[in-house]
């Protein structure tokens, strides 16, 4: 049989909802907070800390997922910052009295005048008011990166996203095949869990795929069909 393409590399739409909140209610909560704080007199308010979040965890635990979900929630005057746009854009951390949420993806991976400009940003914030939301793999005070710039990064508050459990990521992919209408023994997602990837949006990554070969084929989603799907995946790769 011809093998079908996979697309595993499409992220899906991302909102709170999406989010397995597991040991995290607290950052998601701090989060809806920060993203309905929208309002002018809001905006300006104070230099309080509460108005600077880093958030820390390794690749895979939704760090992206989270920042792209306040952007969205925000609409047009938040700003997200990646080292890649950073490098494309030099405006990129220039501050405007438009943008009242600036979100910086992975500060620690910024080269050193992109360190410079966000350091200088924080300042203005700080000054002028706004929200800036930044993330990274390591908690502040062990990142390489500029000593000013570690300081001011630990200096609000400072949130780490706890992995889940594996009963969690079963309970949310159980969750998640409920919502899609699909029928999936749990036998074929524990097997999922142990031979594949193990962060949240790479298993929903993979249980779409599973879903759509299901149907490409014309057969039951059985662990036969998932063992058959994850070798064609290897010989893709």
């Amino acid at each position: 049989m011809k093998q079908i393409p996979l697309d595993l590399s499409a992220d899906q739409p991302q909102s709170f909802d999406t989010f397995v909140t597991g040991r995290n209610a607290e950052l998601l909560q701090r989060l809806k907070l920060l993203a309905a704080g929208t309002d002018t007199s809001t905006h300006t308010a104070s230099a309080s800390t509460d108005r600077f979040i880093y958030i820390w965890a390794e690749a895979g635990a939704g760090k992206s997922h989270l920042l792209q979900t306040v952007a969205t929630a925000v609409g047009p005057r938040a700003r997200v910052i990646t080292p890649a746009s950073a490098n494309e854009a030099q405006d990129s951390f220039d501050y405007s009295s438009q943008i009242s949420h600036y979100l910086v993806d992975d500060v620690d991976q910024l080269h050193d005048e992109a360190q410079i400009a966000v350091f200088n940003l924080f300042n203005q914030i700080r000054e002028q008011g706004g929200w800036l939301v930044s993330t990274g793999k390591l908690p502040p005070t062990r990142l390489e990166l500029r000593e000013d710039l570690r300081t001011r990064l630990g200096w609000g508050l400072i949130y780490q996203i706890h992995d889940l459990s594996d009963d969690e990521k079963i309970a949310a992919l159980l969750q998640a095949t409920l919502t899609r209408g699909l029928e999936i023994p749990p036998a074929v997602l524990t097997y999922m869990l142990t031979h594949y990837r193990r962060d949240m949006p790479s298993l929903s990554r993979m249980l779409d795929a599973l879903d759509r070969y299901s149907l490409a084929t014309k057969r039951a989603i059985t662990l036969p069909l998932l063992r058959e799907l994850l070798q064609q995946e290897s010989e893709e790769q």
